[in-house]
């Protein structure tokens, strides 16, 4: 029996994605099945930043918002992101953003840095590479994250083991866990398109 076809919605898109307004850098670099939708890429996100998913979200893409839409409210002009799929969407080179909780307005930049063909025995997403700690879910927007890092590097400051006990102990900015960024890509795991050549 021959091998499929490699196309292009078969490809591995390679994305780079920064968390912006905040320091330390946060990105991850991801590698997506080009057949996956928006809906995925979403948990994707989610998951190799770090994100508990408990809050809106929404990409735009070429001036375009995708996101899941509301029948109750007619003013909002999302499209489905369960429709997007990304081989129809972006190519390599491309930048687009995902908003991600609309009362923090945590902003990232997508950058599609290449597309590959996939390798045999790999699973896919993955989290090829990254920098930085997933922030804690409502801490404040950029703003609020600042101030949460002042207060935890102060043990002197009065809410310091207040703040600490909420994000869930010691939180050192600069942590990230390529291991385990990667593992918790592995609930998305796309049909297996190891077998292509």
């Amino acid at each position: 029996m021959p091998a499929p076809r490699v196309t292009a919605k078969t490809k591995i898109f390679e994305f780079e994605i920064v968390l912006e307004e905040v320091q330390p850098p946060v990105r991850r670099r991801v590698q997506v099945p080009g057949e996956v939708n928006l809906a995925v890429l979403h948990e994707v996100v989610q998951s190799a930043m770090g994100w508990t998913n408990s809050h809106l979200h929404e990409f735009e893409i070429g001036g375009r918002r995708y996101g899941v839409p509301d029948p109750d409210w007619d003013g909002q002009q999302v499209t489905d992101e369960a429709k997007g799929k990304l081989f129809r969407l972006v190519k390599p080179g491309d930048r687009f953003g995902y908003l991600y909780d609309f009362g923090d307005n945590w902003t990232h930049q997508l950058t599609v840095e290449k597309i590959v063909s996939p390798e045999p025995g790999v699973r896919y997403p993955r989290c090829v590479s990254g920098q930085g700690a997933c922030l804690p879910e409502d801490v404040g927007g950029p703003w609020g994250y600042e101030e949460f890092q002042a207060v935890a590097a102060d043990p002197s400051h009065p809410e310091h083991d207040e703040r600490l006990e909420w994000a869930g102990g010691q939180f050192d900015p600069h942590r990230f866990d390529l291991d385990e960024a990667d593992r918790a890509l592995e609930w998305l795991a796309w049909r297996p398109l190891t077998s292509l050549s």
